[in-house]
């Protein structure tokens, strides 16, 4: 999808009364607690919170890595819920591109191979102009030769983030993408993203802790307990920075809650 070419209507992705608990220790842990948020096509929108806020519980739970407890997940018209092991895992290895925190690369495979393994997985036949453009898009059409073990971090996540992309997914979801890299290579690998949703009309739903990195998204959703608490459009950094200091005062007791 280019940027000349029209979007579809509706949410790519939308969750319902979302639930997600856990069993800790014979205590029920409420990470995700009835949650409900839309994101559009062509949008980009990070998701921010405290530690045990449930932001990557959320990030799994609409990517269809983990099941709801109750609750309802749609990628674009199709309801996680309804589908079986087998069909979520073909829709997740044709709709959703997933960019994990430390990659997540195979390490006996080449940059290429890597980039290529979703379509590998799902059986379908490489778009050879797609990958390509997606290769030299990321900025690393000179490595496809070279194994995980030989890259820099920065060039790793652009490896992961081509990955995601082979195979056109509706959606990519990324979890701390910039967390394990340096300031100069975390602004490259966002303006990257941002340029794929203006550019290419992709959407993006971005778990971060950082301001600087939320910045660079249309919409900031900041989580707490479990639950949206902010739901910003463009805030820039300053007050996203500041909506995650008072909500940590009022965490700590140090604010009052209306």
């Amino acid at each position: 999808m280019t940027k000349n070419m029209p979007l579809p209507t509706g949410a790519a992705v939308r969750v319902e009364q979302l639930t997600r608990t856990y069993d800790v220790g014979g205590q029920l842990v409420h990470a995700v607690a009835g949650v409900d948020a839309s994101f559009p096509y062509g949008t980009f929108t990070a998701v921010m919170g405290p530690s045990g806020s449930g932001k990557s519980t959320l990030l799994q739970t609409a990517a269809g890595l983990d099941r709801p407890t109750s609750g309802r997940v749609f990628v674009g018209d199709t309801e996680l819920s309804r589908l079986s092991e087998t069909a979520l895992t073909r829709l997740r290895r044709t709709k959703i591109g997933f960019v994990f925190q430390m990659f997540n690369l195979i390490g006996a495979l080449s940059v290429e191979e890597n980039i290529s393994l979703p379509l590998r997985l799902s059986g379908a036949r490489p778009d050879r102009r797609w990958l390509a453009e997606v290769v030299e898009r990321v900025g690393v059409a000179g490595l496809l030769h070279r194994r995980p073990a030989e890259l820099s971090g920065g060039q790793q996540q652009r490896v992961a983030i081509a990955r995601a992309l082979a195979i056109r997914p509706e959606v990519v979801f990324a979890d701390e993408p910039t967390g394990a890299l340096d300031g100069e290579t975390a602004s490259s690998v966002l303006a990257l993203l941002k340029s794929m949703v203006d550019d290419h009309g992709q959407t993006i739903i971005m778990v971060t802790h950082d301001p600087v990195a939320a910045s660079y998204a249309d919409r900031v959703v900041v989580l707490a307990d479990g639950r949206i608490v902010a739901d910003t459009p463009q805030p820039g950094i300053d007050r996203i920075a500041a909506q995650l200091t008072t909500l940590g005062r009022v965490q700590r007791g140090s604010v009052a809650v209306a």
